[in-house]
């Protein structure tokens, strides 16, 4: 089968960062759904692994973690799906990536696929849904309950991206929440109001002054996607006493002594943590995955793709994590078909 790799841990400049491989099918087995891969969509962990993550002697690796396709087989213990399948899913960081014609994935972090989203529509959102639901229910424990939410807020750090374009629209279609999203430059700001941010806030400047301007009260969550060593101060003054906040990325240094006088509550995200460790709710992420499933299919949550950049090959990768790694996309970067 066709896939993508790389041997070595290179610039994206460089012709080796990426090449085109061929790799022996792979069997199903246990509870392992043998999916062809019809559609990836490129996320910022890509490029870090690719970066930072050297293969094993001799080997290449083969990354990607969003993928949408069909079923092809299904092991012994398969339950929940059957050959001729929709599927999309993230995968799992432990195993071999989605950048292959055919992937072997655990069924218990699988979810069907919109029915009315076509194969790259579909890839653009798995890996950043499961963050997003994750990191808004799970570790804010926001309230789903709207009456409970009402006159409560929520920062969305970075909201044009691909996490905070589906967390903005999360919020406001599942929650009661004033959402206040950060961008930079025009077309991003109206991205994110697009989205359902009630406002936008230019995150080039102190946050804090920022929400002092706009008259907003102290924020109840804050959900910082990146750069939070950056904002750590700002964030700290305009959190709201006994507040939360949640983070995905990989501050250098943070203080967290800077809390404590408000007794605001700070919390991670990492999706790969339910596959990583085998959770006992690791089925958690197949649910969520299918009631997404159905807010798209009604229309309440739509497509965070934003460019479709060809075939799925190692040219168009490179280019796909090239645009990742300047922070400069606007939602996702999907290739479909080999």
């Amino acid at each position: 089968m066709k896939a993508i790799a790389y041997r070595q841990s290179l610039p994206i400049e460089d012709a080796e960062s990426l090449i085109d491989i061929e790799l022996p099918t792979p069997q199903a087995t246990g509870r392992d759904l043998l999916v062809e891969v019809r559609a990836i969509s490129v996320n910022p962990v890509d490029t870090k692994i690719r970066r930072n993550v050297a293969p094993a002697e001799g080997q290449a690796k083969v990354i990607g973690w969003d993928a949408a396709g069909v079923v092809k087989a299904v092991g012994p213990d398969v339950s929940l799906f059957k050959v001729g399948d929709e599927v999309w899913y993230a995968g799992d960081l432990t195993r071999a990536g989605t950048n292959s014609e055919l992937h072997l994935v655990d069924e218990r972090i699988v979810g069907y696929k919109p029915k009315n989203l076509d194969f790259a529509q579909a890839a653009a959102l798995p890996l950043t849904t499961i963050t997003a639901w994750e990191l808004l229910f799970d570790r804010l424990g926001v309230s789903r309950d709207a009456a409970a939410t009402k006159g409560k807020s929520l920062l969305v750090i970075g909201a044009a991206g691909g996490v905070g374009s589906i967390l903005v629209q999360l919020a406001r279609q599942l929650t009661g929440l004033t959402i206040i999203g950060t961008a930079s430059r025009p077309e991003t700001g109206e991205w994110v109001k697009q989205l359902g941010a009630h406002h936008v806030i230019d995150h080039s400047k102190p946050l804090n002054e920022e929400i002092t301007r706009l008259g907003l009260p102290p924020v109840t969550y804050v959900a910082s996607l990146n750069q939070t060593d950056h904002h750590w101060a700002a964030i700290s003054e305009l959190v709201a006493p006994q507040g939360k906040v949640a983070l995905i990325d990989d501050p250098a240094s943070i203080d967290v002594r800077t809390l404590k006088r408000k007794s605001v509550s700070l919390h991670w995200e990492f999706m790969y943590t339910r596959s990583m460790f085998q959770t006992d709710d690791i089925q958690q992420q197949h649910q969520l995955l299918n009631d997404v499933a159905t807010l798209v299919e009604t229309g309440a949550i739509k497509t965070t793709l934003a460019e479709r950049f060809g075939k799925i090959n190692a040219e168009n990768l490179k280019r796909a994590h090239a645009l990742v790694e300047s922070n400069r996309a606007k939602g996702k970067i999907v290739l479909e078909g080999f």
